[in-house]
């Protein structure tokens, strides 16, 4: 498909976002541009004619002439700027990372997948001319093997308080390594300081173990005296070095390493080598890239696919960032705490307990005074407290609120959107806190999505609440209840398998556990599993 003409959108003219509004002009294909700041908009009107300055990113995308949309906002942005986009028909370039959540990531894949879009990632040294001589030096094997990649990305300049130095700066060489090494890590661990801002990192260190016993070395930093871009990569027959810095850029060092009487290596150093490439402008070179993706349908060599692998590296790095400790359970926040996640973007106030080996996910907030146990999952937009107690080994999904009066047992499972209550009759302009009723879910309770607990009630240990149910009443152990208002309608095992009783006497068929009815309820005989 030839595409003539002006069929770009641009959102975003900050930072970054104006090196690409001069690469897209200069290129001839740059239609529209919008930025949420009517200062900066006013001054490229005045600079730059012939384009069109759009108000919103809504402008944009309802426009047809618009075939291609450019994104070039803070990351946090980044997923739904690109979802729309999509969703609108767009083809989408979007600025690393991709999303700042995996999940975000894939729903992107399989949207542009669906709707016969391109996505692709801006990481630009996969298109530096440079970098891609380095991969000519690698496939010919005159590095011979490789043994060790190392990495620098280091400046003292822009410090963000959006997204920490491993987001900011990490990317980069993360989708260089992956490019010249061919290869996906089969482990990622990460260390890094936090000096201006309190959770937001200002110094990583990344290390990328990978199944050839190749280890990658990344090291970021925006606390640095002076700017320093280093990828060198160390192989059996020589060192290549690429210094973003430099003016020449590329070098090759034909060290050899000898052994002294086959026992003891000796270095055996050579001069460096000056390695000639194309000077192209790496910026333009991506560009040009999408343009062509867009005119031939091509799947772009940084592609979605590929922006999820690095951001699937840059997940399980920022796991290892916030890792916080615990000694059963110990009060947060609280420096180095291992063996705890808290995603960068909850809240957790202060005097909050946390247990060993619990996640805290996207987004959710505990207040002060809760206890969470151990190994608990904690799912996105999730509210608990104050003074709520989560037992050991919960999940609780998306979307819920645990409020004080609510006190959940060991291994709870709350689903998606269920909703707890802990007034009987509450009204806007009338406080009600010194009335809270409450509620207490025991041992093993499972309750399905969008169900509703009314609080007073107990829900009694392994028992199952259906999805949608409205709960008004106790339920008893091992119980199945479903509807509104909920009603028994079976018992299950404690495995979650639905018995079927012929008689008072039970084995489960999928665990083997033994129960007996009686006037007293279901009771477990004999447990197996």
């Amino acid at each position: 498909m030839q595409i003539n003409g002006k069929f770009i959108g641009l959102v975003g003219l900050g930072y970054w976002g104006k090196n690409i509004f001069r690469n897209l002009y200069e290129l001839g294909v740059l239609h529209s541009a919008c930025d949420s700041e009517e200062s900066v908009i006013s001054e490229y009107r005045k600079k730059y004619t012939g384009i069109n300055y759009a108000a919103s990113v809504e402008e944009i995308l309802g426009n047809p002439a618009i075939k291609a949309v450019v994104i070039a906002t803070p990351a946090v942005t980044h997923y739904e700027i690109a979802k729309q986009s999509l969703l609108a028909g767009k083809d989408v370039l979007v600025e690393k990372p991709l999303a700042v959540v995996v999940k975000q990531g894939e729903e992107l894949v399989k949207l542009a997948e669906k709707g016969n879009r391109i996505l692709m990632v801006g990481h630009i040294l996969q298109y530096h001319p440079a970098i891609i001589k380095l991969k000519e030096l690698i496939s010919s094997g005159e590095l011979g093997k490789i043994q060790y990649v190392y990495s620098n990305r280091l400046n003292i300049g822009k410090l963000r308080t959006e997204e920490n130095i491993l987001w900011s700066f990490a990317p980069h060489d993360i989708s260089a390594i992956l490019m010249l090494l061919e290869e996906e890590p089969i482990r990622v661990t990460a260390t890094g300081g936090s000096y201006l801002n309190t959770d937001i990192y200002d110094i990583t260190v990344t290390i990328l173990e990978f199944k050839n016993g190749i280890k990658g070395h990344i090291f970021v930093s925006w606390l640095h005296p002076y700017k320093e871009q280093k990828l060198i990569i160390v192989g059996s027959k020589a060192m290549a070095v690429f210094d973003d810095v430099s003016d020449e850029k590329l070098f090759l060092y034909p060290h050899k390493i000898m052994w002294k009487d086959g026992k003891i290596p000796v270095a055996q150093k050579a001069d460096c080598q000056s390695i000639p490439f194309d000077k192209k402008e790496p910026l333009k070179e991506e560009l040009k890239h999408f343009i062509e993706c867009i005119e031939r349908r091509g799947m772009p060599k940084t592609s979605g696919i590929e922006g999820l692998k690095v951001l699937k590296i840059l997940e399980e790095a920022e796991k290892c960032l916030n890792v916080l400790p615990l000694d059963e359970a110990v009060s947060y926040p609280s420096s180095h705490i291992p063996h705890v996640y808290v995603h960068e973007s909850a809240i957790v106030d202060d005097n909050v307990k946390i247990g060993e080996g619990a996640k805290i996910w996207h987004f959710s907030h505990i207040l002060m005074g809760s206890r969470i146990g151990k190994n608990c999952v904690i799912g996105q937009n999730v509210m608990i407290g104050p003074d709520v107690e989560i037992g050991d080994g919960c999940k609780i999904q998306n979307n819920v609120s645990v409020f004080k009066g609510v006190k959940l047992e060991d291994e709870v499972f709350c689903g998606p959107s269920c909703v707890f209550t802990n007034v009987y009759n509450p009204r806007a302009f009338i406080e009600r806190k010194q009335e809270f009723v409450p509620t207490r879910v025991k041992r093993g309770a499972t309750i399905g999505a969008n169900a509703t607990v009314v609080c007073g009630v107990t829900i009694g240990r392994y028992a199952m609440v259906g999805a949608g149910a409205v709960v008004k009443s106790d339920i008893p152990d091992y119980a199945i209840v479903a509807g509104v208002t909920a009603k028994q309608i079976g018992w299950a095992c404690k495995c979650g398998t639905t018995l079927n009783f012929h008689d008072k006497n039970l084995v489960c068929k999928r665990c083997g556990n033994k129960y007996v009815l009686n006037d007293n309820g279901l009771n477990i005989s004999e447990e197996l599993d």
